[in-house]
């Protein structure tokens, strides 16, 4: 929300992912992760990392590290994802949501 009011909706491209870890699909525990790439339509800057579930903290530390260099949704797109983690999800995000309709902005 608060990328879409500093450029308005248009310019703002938002992937989001949730999924059941694979270690869960082994011990049958429900436990799901959910990921988000918030990225500036116009130049193609990462604004924001948002993730929820295991391992979060350890994930999320490096990619402040992305951001803080100035990394683009491209970048993430170019790496390779190291299978199996969490954290490939990141570099998979290929379609985005669409944007808000009229009356929700």
């Amino acid at each position: 929300a608060a990328a879409r009011a500093g450029g308005g909706a248009g310019d703002v491209h938002v992937y989001r992912t949730a999924f059941r870890p694979m270690r869960h699909t082994l011990t049958g525990r429900p436990e799901k992760t959910m990921m988000k790439l918030v990225v500036d339509g116009r130049t193609d800057r990462v604004l924001g990392v948002h993730m929820v579930g295991a391992d979060a903290p350890e994930i999320i530390q490096l990619a402040a590290v992305c951001l803080k260099a100035g990394a683009t949704k491209a970048h993430f797109d170019a790496t390779i994802g190291l299978h199996p983690t969490a954290a490939e999800e990141f570099v998979t995000m290929r379609p985005r949501l669409p944007d808000p309709a009229p009356a929700q902005r």
